[in-house]
């Protein structure tokens, strides 16, 4: 099982993925924007959806593991290891 950092941008015009940036503590965080308020977990549910599409994985492997409430969220990707989740998000990132 992999996991993923994400920093969350609800609200945005659009659903996307801007790339990586770093947290305070220094860790690697992937900058994700998506349409959903942050309204009853819409924008958390949003999150969880738009990166089980973008990365070409089932909507019930990828799940909202820390951070509810927070903008920055942990995620649990079922089914892949740490390696080929980096390996998605580079070829995403690379033909966005």
């Amino acid at each position: 099982m992999a996991t993923l950092a994400v920093k969350l941008q609800p609200g945005a015009a659009m659903d996307r993925i801007d790339g990586w940036d770093v947290d305070a503590s220094g860790r690697p965080v992937l900058k994700v924007r998506v349409r959903a308020r942050p309204v009853d977990r819409e924008a958390n549910d949003a999150l969880v959806r738009f990166l089980a599409k973008s990365l070409g994985l089932p909507k019930s492997t990828v799940a909202l593991a820390r951070g509810g409430q927070s903008r920055l969220k942990m995620i649990a990707l079922d089914g892949l290891d740490d390696a080929a989740l980096l390996a998605r998000i580079e070829q995403r990132l690379s033909h966005a």
